[in-house]
């Protein structure tokens, strides 16, 4: 049955609505895209290489984000600074991500593989800072992201800095889409950060059931429709049924604001049980399952992901639906 296939997952207004929208909107998430042709002047290229790939190891984590500890830190490994290079600085950090000694031991990763964890060398460094800001929950987004960075450097001038900065490195959804899927696109990051129940359809949040009947949310394919209207376009409420709400389109074709499908069984449409919202890069946000958030998050070359697409669809505005 299609309500059988709804996804059991949603994101509830836990959060006040003005703590959301001060994390998102005033610089709290970036949603990351592309890097913009002043990440590509600022950066190395092997420093861009290593941000983009350490942050894969951590779904939800942001490069923009790894690249600007980075940039903050020591100018992608240029400054010279006491303790970028060689020693310590008055701090006892050390290396080009600034690790001080214990923390370095707890995180540190062998990227190079070379058989020791350097935190002098920039490889594993980035990837140890991936590793450390991912255990402190950045890839969660929202208020996890901005705590993850303030557990990397007790300031909050510093995660501000650090956001906004991100923000100019990569490019947004909104830079990235265009026509209704950017309009769509352009509604979801309002929620992202809130934690996971089930409810919502297109006038917004709805309260959920169980344990989620005194909390506003959406599951997944609540939000897709929420998103999804803002832009005029009124498809189905379950995943199952969202799937033929417009033309499929190929892989090599998606756009942002497309709506990506997961199954249980990929030859079997009628058993899909999670909808997210392509965010270009390889990249979907998505309502996870119940307890955890809102998030952008890897689905190219995520095994789990990979295993369960079936495809993708772009809502068309001809269609006539039933709520």
């Amino acid at each position: 049955m299609l309500k059988a296939a709804a996804c059991l997952c949603a994101a509830a207004l836990a959060l006040p609505l003005a703590l959301v929208f001060l994390i998102t909107a005033k610089g709290g998430t970036p949603v990351a895209g592309a890097p913009t042709a002043l990440a590509k002047r600022d950066i190395p290229p092997a420093y861009l290489r290593w941000y983009l790939d350490a942050a894969r190891t951590c779904p939800g984590l942001s490069w923009s984000s790894l690249a600007v500890i980075g940039k903050v830190e020591s100018d992608h490994g240029r400054s010279n600074l006491p303790g970028v290079h060689s020693g310590e600085n008055h701090a006892g950090a050390g290396g080009p991500m600034q690790f001080l000694g214990p923390t370095w031991a707890a995180y540190g990763v062998d990227a190079n593989h070379d058989g020791r964890a350097d935190r002098y060398d920039p490889a594993d460094a980035i990837y140890g800072a991936a590793r450390y800001l991912c255990a402190n929950g950045a890839g969660k987004g929202g208020k996890w992201l901005y705590r993850a960075i303030w557990h990397y450097n007790h300031a909050d001038w510093y995660v501000r800095k650090v956001l906004e900065m991100a923000k100019r490195y990569a490019a947004s959804m909104a830079m990235l889409a265009s026509g209704r899927g950017a309009v769509a696109l352009r509604a979801a990051p309002r929620w992202l950060g809130a934690p996971s129940f089930w409810g919502g359809g297109p006038n917004g949040p709805s309260y959920g059931i169980a344990h989620g009947a005194h909390i506003k949310g959406f599951d997944c394919s609540g939000l897709a429709q929420y998103t999804w209207a803002q832009s005029g376009v009124r498809i189905d409420r379950v995943a199952a049924a969202q799937y033929d709400d417009g033309p499929h389109v190929p892989r090599s074709q998606l756009e942002p604001g497309d709506l990506l499908f997961f199954a249980h069984n990929p030859r079997r449409p009628d058993s899909i049980h999670r909808v997210g919202i392509y965010a270009g890069g390889g990249r979907m946000l998505h309502a996870p399952q119940t307890g955890d958030v809102v998030r952008i998050a890897q689905f190219t070359g995520n095994p789990y992901r990979e295993r369960q697409y079936v495809g993708a669809t772009r809502p068309a505005a001809s269609r006539s639906h039933s709520a």
